[in-house]
Order: structure tokens, then sequence, then C-alpha cells
């Protein structure tokens, strides 16, 4: 299977693979609205188990939480709750977590229109109502606002990628501790 979120109609799209990893052997399953949740969704981010998706979103200022209670089948995904990243960026595009969901990651605008990462350290593993600013970088920082949406750390925590869709390119991150 794989995931897009879609802005345009706000829902998240899900897609069976015949053969695994293989995306020309794609067919499309189904989507789900979070545009009750979300005007202009951007980040997307699943529980390594299936049973947690997580939506980013321009509009809402947010990181919006939904419960699967079937993994990674999307039309069992409902609202759960979400967590205002408003006073850090006002337009949130990626969206990341650590392996063990102990630690968020938001990439958006600063105050300063900057690209920024910040960290949110979560003392209930996979719970954002228990989320909290703990460090932000700045990674783009010619206050042009540019967009950048996605948002992937390597396993190990040792790097990080960004996605930039005004220049069409994947920016590359090490970083010196994990995480």
């Amino acid at each position: 299977k794989f995931y897009i979120v879609g802005h345009v109609d706000d829902v998240v799209e899900e897609y069976d693979l015949s053969t695994a990893w293989d995306i020309t052997t794609s067919t499309y399953n189904q989507n789900f609205s979070v545009a009750t949740q979300e005007g202009l969704p951007v980040g997307l981010f699943f529980k390594p188990d299936g049973t947690k998706m997580y939506v980013s979103g321009m509009f809402g200022d947010d990181v919006n939480e939904y419960n699967l209670t079937t993994a990674w089948d999307i039309s069992t995904a409902s609202y759960n709750q979400n967590f205002s990243v408003a006073s850090q960026t006002g337009g949130p595009e990626g969206l990341h977590f650590k392996s063990d969901g102990t630690i968020m990651f938001v990439a958006g605008p600063d105050s300063s229109n900057n690209i920024t990462v910040f960290e949110y350290g979560l003392t209930t593993a996979w719970d954002i109502s228990t989320a909290s600013l703990s460090d932000s970088e700045n990674i783009a920082r010619d206050g042009s606002g540019l967009s950048y949406g996605g948002l992937f750390f390597k396993t190990d925590g040792t790097k990080f990628f960004i996605t930039s869709d005004v220049f069409d390119r994947v920016v590359q991150y090490d970083l010196s501790t994990a995480y």
C-alpha cells in the first residue's frame, strides 16, 4: 500500500500494490476525507503498525490524529484529537515521528518566513496531546517562504530529507546526534 494526501480534495488516498514497493502495479483503493479538520492538508504520517494516522495542514495550523480500528485501512479511521502548532508556524507542511512515537517533527515557515523544523517531545508515545516544543532549527534562511512539503527521517535518526516543490528537489541533512 501507499498513501497520498491531497490538498485539493482534502483527502487521504489509499492505493494497493500488487507487487510490494513497485508503484507501477498500483491501483486506487479508497479515500478518507479530512476536510472537517483541515482545509489544506499537506503532511501525512502513519504509526508503524498502521493503527494511527496523522495529518498536518496549512489552514488549521495543527496536527490531527486519527485512530484506525483496522490497521492500514483508512475507511476505519476516526478523528481523535489535534495539536496546535500555530505558535511556531503558520503553515505546517512536513510531518514525521521518531519510530517509537516519542518525538514529532513538523516543518513549516517560522515567524520570519524561514523554513524551520520544529521538534516536539511526547511524554506518552503517539499521543499528540502530550507534545511540547523541545527544539527548532531553521533550514532555509532566505525569508522567501518557499514551500517545502515532505519530511522524512532515516530510521536511525542520523539523516533527514525534505522536499521543495518550488525547486523540485529533495534536500538531505546530516545530524551529528540522532533525532
